[in-house]
């Protein structure tokens, strides 16, 4: 097993699951009328189940039946607003556009190697092709910041691994750091 000295960039998944559970909590509570539920199919009857055992809980909708004013002649419901509030947040976290591409792993090793372990985003909208650009500004931040002259890329690999939620890009690789001549 290769010691680990820094990760960079690592997401909190679980935190990121939490949310996404008390978010489907709180909708549970936002239906109205529990009767009201008119979908067909699994998902219609996981909405109304959950619907009507959060009414039976809170004795009552969770968001008030009121109307927001938007403008003169432009009103929606509160529950729209706040359903559609909470969609959009949940596929921000989900998707997470302001997070960095790539997750990067470094372990040192003897005479001045370091493995760098690196995936992607499974959900991402670009940076597919930029895993070399990653590896390479990586290998020289560690060669600035050692005072080494140089580095020599040992070994390089890309790969992608596939699963049940889509696949992943993942790269690897080993570099070794040479000394500046003295």
């Amino acid at each position: 097993m290769m010691p680990l000295i820094r990760p960079l960039i690592v997401p909190s998944r679980q935190r990121r699951l939490l949310t996404l559970s008390a978010v489907a909590m709180l909708m549970a509570g936002c239906a109205q009328n529990p009767a009201a539920v008119n979908a067909t199919g699994v998902a219609g009857n996981t909405s109304e189940a959950l619907a009507k055992a959060g009414y039976k809980i809170i004795g009552g909708p969770l968001i008030p039946d009121t109307t927001v004013q938007l403008g003169p002649s432009v009103a929606y419901p509160l529950e729209k607003l706040v359903y559609w509030g909470i969609w959009i947040g949940a596929a921000w976290l989900i998707l997470d556009p302001l997070a960095p591409n790539w997750d990067i792993e470094e372990a040192r090793l003897p005479e001045d190697h370091v493995h760098f372990q690196m995936s992607m985003k499974r959900f991402y909208t670009g940076g597919a092709g930029e895993a070399r650009v990653v590896f390479n500004r990586r290998a020289k931040t560690l060669m600035r910041e050692g005072g080494y002259g140089g580095y020599e890329i040992v070994e390089y690999s890309e790969a992608l691994d596939s699963s049940v939620l889509g696949s992943q890009r993942t790269a690897a690789g080993v570099i070794r750091l040479v000394r500046k001549p003295s």
